[in-house]
């Protein structure tokens, strides 16, 4: 019987399922779906949802999900999804065990190593380092960060859920917005600022003494960051154009933190939907200037290789890379 490995990526806004053959360099792909995350009441049910719709003609010898939100002892509560996710639940309950669980940068992270160059887009050049460590950052429906670091010849990701750190205001109209943020919160963190909800809330900033000359559809939440950042991109309202010059700025400085913390020097990576739609902003300047603006740092940053990942299903290949670890 043909053997194929069941993977996932459980996003907050969507999921991408899929089952592999696990051959050749990168597993492929014999069948994917994607789910809007909240029209099911748990990851069990989509994926019996799934393997009903996919009916698999071979067996499933092995499963791995990327989720969206911190794996301890092979359980995830997710963050911005109402899920308590049990991988060695659903693993018996699904028959399709062994089941792991991974958080979904350290699923994407492990893509890196086998995404083709057309896959990638260089936002800037650098020189990279042989041997360094990398890191990755993919603002979407939250913030994720993950370090890549160099053990012997291997780069290992490490999961971190650092975009629920605080984030750190550095200019007078970014005090301003964590002040605006901090009357209606306890705290402002990473992804109130750097996400889809974050330019929402940067939209709401730049907006209060200006009419919006685009207007955002009202009832549909998840379709706003794409609707600012198109009108940003169409420069039709000054004051979207200033939202996502905000974005790009506080992205930028975030994304330079996060390659110092990890010494990237073999590349910082950017996932998540959000990059790929805005890239013209992140060639034009700001980006790159508030990511070496670090003072005895700059030079180091100037050096470091920067890379969008154009893949949408890369967090999907990670998992199934890591599903076929298990057999």
């Amino acid at each position: 019987m043909t053997q194929l490995i069941l993977a996932g990526d459980v996003g907050g806004t969507k999921t991408w399922l899929g089952l592999f053959a696990p051959d050749g360099h990168r597993p492929s792909v014999v069948e994917a779906r994607r789910y809007p995350t909240l029209e099911f009441d748990s990851l069990m049910t989509m994926v019996a949802h799934f393997l009903k719709e996919s009916e698999p003609s071979g067996q499933i010898v092995a499963t791995c999900f990327g989720v969206a939100g911190p794996v301890r002892a092979n359980v995830s509560r997710l963050t911005n999804v109402p899920w308590l996710v049990e991988g060695d639940e659903i693993g018996r309950q699904l028959d399709i065990a062994p089941v792991r669980l991974l958080n979904d940068l350290e699923a994407m992270a492990r893509a890196i190593p086998v995404l083709d160059s057309e896959e990638l887009i260089v936002v800037q050049t650098g020189t990279l380092v042989v041997g360094g460590n990398a890191a990755l950052i993919a603002p979407g429906t939250g913030l994720g960060e993950a370090g890549i670091h160099a053990v012997g010849n291997q780069l290992i990701p490490m999961p971190s859920e650092g975009g629920l750190a605080d984030f750190a205001a550095r200019t007078p109209r970014e005090f301003e917005l964590v002040a605006m943020l901090s009357a209606h919160q306890k705290r402002v963190a990473m992804e109130d600022v750097i996400s889809g909800p974050g330019l929402i809330n940067l939209h709401n900033f730049t907006h209060r003494s200006n009419l919006c000359l685009n207007q955002l559809p009202p009832d549909e939440p998840d379709l706003q960051p794409t609707a600012i950042t198109t009108s940003a991109l169409s420069g039709n309202c000054a004051a979207c154009v200033d939202t996502l010059d905000l974005f790009v700025s506080a992205f930028g400085a975030a994304a330079g933190n996060l390659a110092l913390r990890s010494l990237a020097t073999a590349g910082l990576y950017i996932g998540g939907g959000i990059a790929p739609q805005i890239l013209t902003t992140l060639r034009n300047g700001r980006f790159i200037e508030a990511f070496v603006d670090k003072g005895p740092m700059r030079m180091l940053l100037e050096q470091v290789p920067i890379m969008v990942i154009r893949e949408q299903q890369a967090a999907l290949v990670g998992a199934a890379l890591a599903a076929r670890d298990l057999t």
